[in-house]
């Protein structure tokens, strides 16, 4: 029998949001670049237990840098908006 704290296997898939078809969790582990897709956590809690699965395997430094980037004020995203509107329609 399977531990709780290992993940599913590559044969159990489930529905991916942003890509809207199955995949399995070993996507999801290197879905960005060899890091893991910030919908990780969403997406699989209800599987297996995801979070300490992350947390053990990247350390706490990296967990923060994957799942918890730092907040844009909102200011800062307007301009940065309006930035990309104006280059794209010069």
């Amino acid at each position: 029998m399977r531990s709780k704290d290992i993940p599913p296997e590559d044969h159990f898939q489930i529905r991916c949001p942003k890509l809207g078809h199955l995949i399995s969790f070993s996507y999801c582990r290197r879905e960005n670049l060899s890091t893991p897709c910030v919908k990780a956590l969403d997406c699989w809690f209800d599987y297996f237990p995801v979070r300490s699965f992350f947390l053990k395997e990247l350390g706490a430094e990296d967990f923060k840098k994957c799942f918890e980037p730092p907040a844009q004020p909102k200011l800062a995203s307007i301009l940065e908006i309006i930035e990309k509107f104006k280059r794209e329609n010069r």
